[in-house]
């Protein structure tokens, strides 16, 4: 029962209404309002969700949920103290070194590879150098092949493994750039993972080589949006990718992967046609059923010098992009896990990269329509109309949102919070990556290559090679 004072207290009407007194009447005006319809109010957030979904992608789910499985899985493992078996040696190991006018920092990277391989042989294939290379790298001990005319990696490979006589002397072949750095125990990590008989490569895992410093702040972003880049595919996709039941590793690097050397002879290295070499002799490890392709990102780490100017960038982009296109194009598909992965891929991909092109103008015309409709400059309604279809609040938070979570990511991996800095940056370069994809899909359609190289620019590299934070510690398994 209400007390009498509680019943004679004003009550606030509810809202859309008004009150009126009318002597010692008092009556409720209905005021109607109007409010949001339903479909405007959930429009921006399915967009915002519908961004999302297409910029991250569901292989980017699928990969991540099996990589943590993976690392639940080595956690028991090691818990219950699981011996790895036997797998070659250091001795066991040929390092070859395809390079092409490298003067610059060949010498520093075969010092380093000396002083890191514990007993594995360095072979050096000049690929038509007109520059010190070969002479630098015979001085050094280095066993060196000098090629003339140059005939490109792919074809500096195929004619060192036979003029060495990799497959006879060796039991694992790893491959590297002249300006690679292994990390300390690159092979005392990697070679384990050949304990797996099934193991037929072990893919690097790729970083950006610190030093030397790029000397612009430009230069700053580009190197540390590549190594975002490194982080994302390899922790998310890569490591997913490489549990033993899936087997769907898309690329082994060729700046730094190691091969058994009894599948060298199953492998078109040099296949006609192509500008890069390892999609097409990963693609080929898949196609021929030669066996697993082991990556652990704990595991056979090592550095890169990745370009520090955009003309670079682009260019080298372009290339890489321009080689998987054509690679793909090569391979027919085939009924196993690896195929079906990647034809997801390439739709996602596909996909994201036209949303990320049209996104950029979709936002400018959605903010220019949002100005227009703010200082009430829109007599006929359409500006409200783009608005509603085009809301801008959402379309940016479906880009910026996942985006800067990669960035965050970066930073704890690498320990470096300025990636949060030099991350308001990156979401343009990732409008330029997939402005690249979609131009070479075109290419690869009637573009063939010859082979024929010609390296980036480097930056003389320093004495001393930096351990990577964070990432000289156990495998993850």
């Amino acid at each position: 029962m209400r007390h009498a004072d509680e019943a004679a207290a004003p009550h606030r009407p509810p809202h859309g209404t008004a009150t009126a007194t009318a002597g010692s009447r008092r009556t409720l005006l209905t005021v109607p309002t109007k409010a949001p319809a339903p479909q405007q109010m959930e429009r921006p957030l399915l967009q915002f969700v519908l961004i999302v979904v297409i910029t991250v992608g569901i292989n980017t789910l699928i990969w991540a949920t099996v990589g943590l499985i993976r690392v639940l899985a080595a956690a028991r493992a090691r818990a219950a103290g699981v011996e790895v078996g036997p797998h070659p040696s250091p001795s066991d190991v040929a390092i070859l070194i395809a390079a092409h006018n490298e003067e610059d920092v060949i010498a520093e990277s075969i010092r380093s590879l000396g002083e890191l391989s514990d007993g594995a042989t360095i072979l050096v294939v000049s690929d038509g150098s007109t520059d010190r290379t070969a002479e630098i790298a015979r001085s050094l001990g280095a066993e060196v092949f000098e090629l003339s005319p140059n005939r490109g990696k792919a074809g500096a490979i195929v004619a060192a493994v036979e003029h060495f006589d990799i497959a006879h002397r060796f039991e694992v072949l790893l491959l590297v750039d002249a300006d690679t750095h292994l990390s300390p125990g690159y092979l005392e990590s990697g070679l384990p993972q050949f304990a797996d008989p099934e193991v037929v490569a072990v893919a690097g895992r790729a970083t950006t080589l610190p030093t030397p410093r790029p000397t612009s702040l430009p230069g700053r972003i580009l190197i540390a949006y590549r190594n975002r880049v490194y982080i994302a595919m390899q922790y998310l996709l890569k490591y997913g990718q490489a549990a033993k039941h899936a087997n769907a590793v898309a690329i082994v690097p060729g700046f730094a992967s190691m091969y058994r050397t009894r599948i060298l002879g199953s492998i078109n290295i040099a296949a006609q046609g192509l500008v890069i070499e390892d999609y097409n002799m990963t693609f080929e490890v898949h196609a021929k059923r030669l066996g697993r392709i082991a990556f652990n990102p704990g595991a056979a780490v090592a550095l890169t010098q990745d370009p520090d100017t955009f003309r670079a960038y682009t260019k080298q982009v372009m290339r890489w992009n321009l080689g998987f296109w054509q690679t793909v194009k090569r391979h027919p598909f085939q009924r196993q896990t690896f195929w079906f992965a990647l034809w997801l891929f390439i739709a996602e991909l596909v996909l994201s990269s036209v949303v990320l092109v049209l996104l950029v103008p979709a936002l400018l015309v959605s903010l220019g329509a949002a100005t227009l409709v703010a200082i009430g400059a829109d007599p006929t309604g359409t500006a409200q109309d783009i608005t509603t279809a085009l809301p801008p609040f959402a379309l940016a938070l479906g880009l910026l949102l996942p985006d800067f979570a990669l960035t965050i990511m970066a930073a704890i991996v690498t320990r470096d919070a300025r990636y949060l800095a030099w991350g308001l940056a990156f979401p343009a370069l990732r409008f330029v990556d997939a402005a690249i994809c979609l131009r070479t899909l075109l290419d690869a359609v009637v573009l063939r290559s010859a082979g024929t190289w010609q390296s980036p620019p480097r930056r003389k590299t320093e004495t001393e090679v930096p351990v990577p934070v964070g990432m000289s510690g156990a495998a993850l398994g």
